[in-house]
Order: structure tokens, then sequence, then C-alpha cells
């Protein structure tokens, strides 16, 4: 048989079939058809060794889109834009670049340990009889996954859990990070309203920039990736997946900006929570379940924020407030003012922080920064709930070579030696010495910016001296007025017990002369 009989044998062959078919689909009852379309499909199944799972793109009554879809999309987008020949480009909300998926009927082959498998992208057209070359809004797109039923077991357990992580890290990782702030309770209810506004956040801030000694730094991020890497380890231990860290110091040393620096590094976005907002616990508790993963919750100069000195009520205090519970009169006559307060108390922040609400997500950092830490409660600060305590120290000869290179692009300079000798012998913030590195002129070169840091450090040595002197001649003055009243009180002290000998010796006096006569 030649070729062309061949090729016109299959063609008589595939038009009987159709015809076949076409006659199938016109004259069989539907309930017929459908039991019959059953029955072929299991016979195919009993020779055909492959099976195929759906990933819809919507889900529920409301058609929401499926967050398993779009994890697959996240992880073939890589695979898919290496291998397929008809690639897709989708803008995804809150993304920072565009996602690249295959197109309609495109097919991409995986490999997971030692599997092959395959995943191909469908497009289910709406049900309109409308003809149109465009898909319609309501044209559904599915992905599907074909395996050797060999590997059932690892496919449906291992794998797909793998390709939803891997998803959902490309996802974070591709994300827009935000800076949010908390809403007043008060909006909460508004249409579209949310707990928190959002900005995009795009501090330039990075460890490389940040002035701090290396070592101290090197500490710090290894501290922070130990963190990124310690899913398993805390869920073994039985704590929630989270981590504290106190940052304390005088103003100017860098706080603010090693937070920002933090969230660079991690890649996280950054929940700006002021607590003078919030009226009460139960607020406190909505708002950290309205945050997401991988953030940092920061609380900024938390001492000035509440009263958390942690301090309890007095007496008097105490019978007040029983008094306004018990005569709510008086309790409206304390006014609107007090009324607006925040009541969000000590132990609504503790249980905020390692509580059993701390547990709901994971994946989280809080951070506090204050200018007095001696002023927070030490259940507060404690380990355990602030982890680890960085102290913001002023400017060292490391932290100074950082800001030169940023701020002047000069690794070197003859004048190093001079301002290494007065950083060691004055104190000066970070911001301080940043601020005068920074050129004031156009041609005002790094010669000038660096003598002017000079003569900065010169006038703050010389203040400090005179304050010092200042201070030890207070403290000599109140040293003399101290020994002078204390020079006092021991001679009032003498003549009292001189008066008292004396009155005593004419009490004895009188007591003999009235023996006497009688």
């Amino acid at each position: 048989m030649t070729a062309f009989e061949m090729w016109s044998h299959l063609g008589s062959v595939m038009a009987g079939l159709m015809f076949v078919w076409a006659m199938f689909k016109e004259y069989f009852p539907p309930q017929l058809r459908m039991h019959v379309e059953a029955y072929a499909r299991k016979a195919v199944d009993q020779v055909h060794p492959y099976v195929q799972i759906k990933f819809p793109e919507f889900e529920g009554e409301r058609l929401e889109r499926c967050e398993t879809f779009t994890a697959i999309q996240n992880y073939l987008s890589g695979s898919a834009s290496a291998t397929a020949k008809r690639l897709k480009a989708e803008s995804v909300k809150d993304s920072k670049s565009l996602v690249l998926s295959m197109d309609e009927n495109e097919e991409v082959v995986d490999e997971f340990e030692g599997v092959k498998l395959w995943w191909s992208s469908r497009l289910i057209p709406s049900q309109k009889p409308t003809f149109s070359l465009f898909s319609s809004a309501e044209d559904r797109r599915l992905y599907r996954l074909t395996f050797h039923r060999s590997h059932r077991e690892l496919i449906t357990g291992s794998y797909i859990e793998h390709v939803l992580e891997k998803g959902k890290a490309v996802a974070a990782d591709n994300r827009q990070r935000k800076l949010f702030t908390n809403n007043p309770s008060s909006n909460w209810g508004h249409y579209k309203a949310t707990k928190w506004s959002h900005v995009l956040f795009k501090h330039p801030s990075t460890f490389d920039t940040l002035a701090m000694e290396p070592s101290k730094k090197k500490e710090i991020m290894n501290d922070l990736l130990r963190f990124q890497r310690a899913k398993e380890y805390y869920e073994r231990i039985g704590k929630a997946w989270k981590r504290g860290y106190l940052l304390y110091g005088p103003p100017g040393t860098g706080k603010s900006t090693m937070i920002a620096a933090m969230a660079n590094f991690l890649n996280y976005d950054v929940y700006d929570l002021e607590l003078t907002t919030v009226k009460d616990n139960t607020e406190l508790r909505k708002l950290l379940i309205d945050t997401s993963e991988k953030s940092i919750i920061v609380i900024e100069d938390i001492d000035c924020s509440l009263d958390l000195t942690g301090q309890r009520k007095t007496k008097k205090q105490e019978k007040e407030d029983d008094e306004e519970k018990a005569d709510p009169v008086k309790k409206m006559m304390k006014g609107e003012e007090e009324s607006k307060e925040s009541k969000v108390t000590l132990s609504g922040l503790l249980n905020f922080i390692d509580g059993l609400w701390s547990a709901c997500g994971g994946e989280r950092i809080i951070v506090f920064t204050t200018n007095f830490v001696e002023k927070l409660d030490p259940a507060l600060i404690r380990r355990g709930r602030m982890d680890k305590h960085i102290k913001m120290s002023y400017c060292c000869f490391e932290s100074f070579k950082v800001l030169a290179r940023n701020y002047l692009g000069v690794e070197s300079h003859p004048l190093f030696a001079r301002v290494r000798l007065l950083l060691k012998e004055t104190e000066m913030t970070p911001a301080d010495v940043a601020e005068n590195l920074m050129p004031k002129l156009d041609d005002e070169d790094e010669d000038a910016c660096l003598e002017g840091l000079i003569e900065a450090l010169e006038k703050a040595k010389e203040d400090a001296r005179k304050k010092s002197e200042e201070e030890e001649k207070a403290a000599a003055a109140e040293a003399e007025a101290t020994a002078a009243r204390a020079m006092a009180e021991e001679e009032a002290q003498q003549a009292s017990s001189v008066e008292k000998q004396e009155n005593g010796g004419r009490g004895c006096a009188e007591e003999v002369k009235e023996n006497g006569v009688l």
C-alpha cells in the first residue's frame, strides 16, 4: 500500500468517525448520551496511565479569584518564560513587575524528585451563543496538571505543597512593599474603609548605608536571617513565629533608619502603629489581626505614646474609678476630652506582643523605639517580648567612615586621623555628623566638609568641657551647702542638748530646795 493510499484510507476512517459522532450527538437523547460518554471515559481511563488535576481560576459562589491559581501562576512564571513559545504578560495587583505566564493551550514540562509532569493552560469560553475573537469577562481559565498514576501520592502530597510555597514566595518577592498607618476606629465602618492606610514604601536606607559598627551590623543581619529561616524551629519549640527588637538610645542615633534598613533587608512591609489613636485593647487586637505576614510592626517612642511605666494606680485613683462606675452622671461630667483618651493598658499591650493573639499569623517582627529605656516597665521589655535589645549609640569612627563614603564619596583622607581622635573624646550623634558632612554649597568639596565637621567636634568638645566644669562647680556648691546645712543642724542639736541639760539642772535645784523646805 502506497503512502497516498494510506492517507486516503485514514481520511475515510476519520470522516466515518466524524459522521458517527455527529449522528450520535444529533439523535441520541441527552440522558443516554451522558451515560455513554461516562462509560466511554471509564474505558479510556482503564488503559490511560495518566492522572489529571484541574485548578480553576475562580471559586465559590461569588467567583472570587482562587489563591491556589495565583500561586501556580507565580510558580510557573519562571519555567513558562524559559520554555513556552507563547506567553501572556499580566499586571498583578500590588506587584512591582509584570507576571509572565503561558498563554492558553500552551504546555510546559516540570520535574520534581526525578518525576516528570506536565502543566497546561486552558480557557473555558462562556456559554453565550455570541461569537467573538476576544475572551469575555465570563471566560474562565484553568491550569491542568498531568502525571503518571504511579506517582499519585508524591504529586498530591509533596509536589503540590511545594508549588504553593514557591508560588507564594515568588509573589512575596515581587510585591510592592508598603508603609501602613492605622486609621481611627470611627472610620472603620465607612464604605470601603480599612483599618490601615498605606503608601508605597520607598525608603532608601540599607545596612550598607547605615552608620554603625560593622561587627554590630553583621550581628543584627545574621539574627534577622536566622529568624526568617526559622519557621520549622518555631513550630518545633511551640512558639509563635515572631521576634521583638528594642531600639534605644539618644535622639538622632538612627533608630528609624535602622527600621527602614531591616525592612529593606528582609523585604517586609512596615506597620507604623500609633497607639494614641487606638481606643482600647479590643481595637488593638483587631489591628493585629488585620496585619499581614512578612511585616514589621513598629511603635516608635513608646515611652511617650502611653503611660506604660508600670506604675500602679493609687488608692485614691482606684476609689475615684469606683465612684465613677457607681455614678454615671459623675462619669459624664469628666468631659469629652478624657473620653477621647486611649484606654489601651499595659496588660493589653503585653497580650498584643506575646499573648494568644500574637500567634494569629506568622513571620512578624515587633520593634519598639525609645529614648529613655529606664522609663519602661520591665515586663514590657523582658526577653521573650523584646528578644533583642539594640543600643543606638553616638557616632564612632567606623560609623563616620560609612557617612563619609555616603555623603562625600571618600574612603580615606588625611583629616580622618583628626576626626578619629575627636570622636573618641566627643559625643556626637550620627545625625549631627551627617549634617556637618553634607555640602552646603555647590563648590564645597570634601576638604571643606571635613574641616567643618572638625570645627563642630571641637566646639562640642569645648561645650562639653564647660558643661562639665559647671556641673562640677554646681556639685561643689551643693556639697558645700549640704555641709553647711549639716553643720548648722549639728550646732542646733548641740545647743538643744545644752539647753536641755541646763533645764534639767534647774529642775533638780528646785526639787532640792523644795525638799529642804519640807
